[in-house]
């Protein structure tokens, strides 16, 4: 094995060799020597049903150049703006209320992501998102 890149993001579904990749992720590929193009086409099939959303991606590069990778669920932050239709959370979350979502929609959030949470059950993962929520200026009714 010759290198792990993790904590990497890329924008699901829509990603371009030149762009698209944030340059912490398309650094460690070029370094060492992985075809962008083979990542780039599995990156694209793996993610088109997040169209557009940054997704996190861990990359595995052996000696050969080959590699594999691993992708996460979208950041809940993300789901959560996705959710409220805002473009971005409060600059003053405890003073400044921008966007309203339910308990269930909370939820739904928590279901996609419950693979990467480190929750005992589906009521602390929606927990664990309504926090998120609140961190972002974000009302949870119900």
């Amino acid at each position: 094995m010759g290198s792990i890149a993790s904590g990497n993001r890329a924008f699901a579904g829509s990603v371009h060799p030149r762009q698209g990749l944030t340059p912490a992720a398309r650094a460690p590929l070029g370094k060492y020597g992985v075809n962008l193009g083979q990542f780039v086409q599995g990156f694209n099939d793996r993610t088109k049903e997040y169209n557009g959303t940054p997704i996190p991606v861990i990359v595995t590069i052996y000696s050969d150049r080959s590699f594999e990778f691993i992708t996460k669920s979208p950041p809940a932050a993300s789901l959560l703006k996705q959710s409220a239709g805002i473009a971005k959370g409060s600059g003053v979350p405890n003073k400044d209320k921008v966007a309203t979502v339910t308990r269930g929609q909370c939820e739904e959030i928590a279901q996609k992501k419950m693979a990467d949470l480190n929750a005992r059950n589906l009521d602390h993962a929606t927990r664990m998102i309504e926090g998120t929520a609140r961190s972002m200026g974000i009302i949870v009714e119900g």
